[in-house]
């Protein structure tokens, strides 16, 4: 491997073990500011939206700094060797999958230029004497912006190998129709029919069905069977989005509910789906998966390991979250002391709304005696600001964000 510049004094050589080896292993807090630099940094907005894109991103610049900082450990201020980092061509296979190109790896500069900053913080803590700290600076800016130079050449070139392999022509197609179809572009039905291999008329849903660990990638096809079957289609349309996600559009006009779905998906360990709204034709095709990626996100934004959930369920609770202080605020003036009270009570409370007001039906749901739902009913009453038929779509969305709030809670 070619060195580019004069090699480090034995002094500042010292210098950077000491540095490197102060900033390992990397804090989380650092980990978020370089995926928030990343992301910052980024020109397609559906890189960002996409919570798996977005995941992949922050795991490659935590694995990317962390090996930049051994490397510097055993070769202090020199090009750092790459690797075949399998991590990498996933990252390039995903990008492939997407129809993006490599020009959004500039948003690594972003990350760069924020571990810069703190990395020359750290270079005036470990020396006063401006010509070791001149030499420190130096080398290791060398060292770091090379090596973010060679990480985006070997992406590109990874990239190029992928494309080649896969041999993505009728992929690519699919995926640019797709793309063409959900930006609203006014294009030929006829010919977008006939490139996906799927009939625009009548109902669509669509789901996202996607892996949080690279190992269980292998599972994603048949739970898209499982989610399919449970929905009561039997064919979709399924675009390859990424190593660890699938979208899908299925002809139906109706879904089960969520813990449906959650069944299913326990013969699949490790994967997870949401389900827009069902809608017709070209714009439903459309809308329906934007339902879906909204609550993708809002899993993501909540940090809720939930496996299922239906954009119908949470669709108030999306919008409510936009905000999170906002939200907590909601929360707290909508149910009063109910939102810290026995999750027992909140859960009687949300069954009786979902089931219409219901006494009979929420016994019946929650396998408990009618007056036992009275009495816990009563409770809740006492215990919300205001009466529950006056307020009740606005106590079903605080409930549901309450109950994601604990997912977050007990998934950290």
């Amino acid at each position: 491997m070619e060195e580019l510049w004069p090699t480090p004094s034995a002094r500042v050589c010292e210098l950077i073990r000491a540095l490197a080896e102060r900033m390992l292993p990397l804090s989380d807090d650092t980990v978020d500011m370089l995926w928030q630099a990343s992301q910052g940094g980024v020109r397609q907005q559906e890189y960002v939206e996409d919570p798996v894109l977005a995941e992949a991103d922050r795991r490659l610049n935590k694995t990317n700094t962390t090996h930049w900082l051994f490397a510097n450990l055993n070769r202090p201020g020199r090009r750092v060797q790459l690797t075949r980092d399998p991590e990498l061509l996933i990252y390039a296979r995903d990008l492939v999958l997407r129809g993006l190109n490599t020009d959004e790896l500039a948003s690594w500069r972003s990350a760069q230029q924020a571990w810069w900053e703190r990395w020359i913080r750290a270079c005036f803590t470990v020396t006063e004497d401006l010509d070791e700290l001149r030499e420190l600076v130096e080398v290791s800016g060398n060292s770091m912006t090379t090596y973010v130079d060679d990480l985006i050449a070997a992406v590109g070139t990874y990239v190029d190998e992928v494309r080649s392999d896969l041999g993505l022509g009728a992929h690519a197609e699919r995926h640019a129709t797709v793309q063409l179809l959900l930006e609203g572009s006014r294009m030929s039905r006829a010919r977008a029919e006939e490139q996906l291999g799927y009939s625009l008329g009548g109902h669509h849903t669509a789901a996202i069905v996607w892996v949080e660990a690279e190992e269980d990638a292998h599972l994603l096809e048949r739970a898209a069977e499982h989610v399919m079957r449970a929905c009561g289609a039997t064919r979709r349309l399924t675009l390859v989005t990424s190593t660890a996600a699938l979208w899908l559009w299925m002809p139906v006009s109706a879904i089960p509910a969520a813990a449906t779905i959650d069944e299913v998906l326990k013969k699949t360990p490790g994967v997870r789906t949401t389900l827009g709204r069902p809608a017709r034709d070209v714009e439903g095709f459309r809308s329906s998966h934007l339902d879906a990626a909204a609550a993708q996100r809002l899993l993501a934004r909540m940090r809720s390991p939930r496996t299922a959930v239906r954009y119908e369920d949470v669709h108030l609770v999306d919008l409510l979250t936009a905000d999170l202080g906002q939200a907590d605020q909601f929360v707290s003036t909508t149910l009063g002391e109910l939102s810290t009270a026995d999750p027992v009570l909140r859960h009687t409370v949300s069954t009786f709304l979902n089931v219409g007001f219901n006494v009979s039906h929420t016994a019946e749901k929650l396998f408990a005696h009618r007056n036992t739902i009275d009495r816990r009913l009563a409770r809740a009453r006492a215990l919300l600001p205001r009466p529950l038929e006056q307020d009740a779509v606005s106590v079903a969305a605080a409930l549901m964000l309450v109950e994601l709030r604990q997912d977050r809670e007990q998934g950290s």
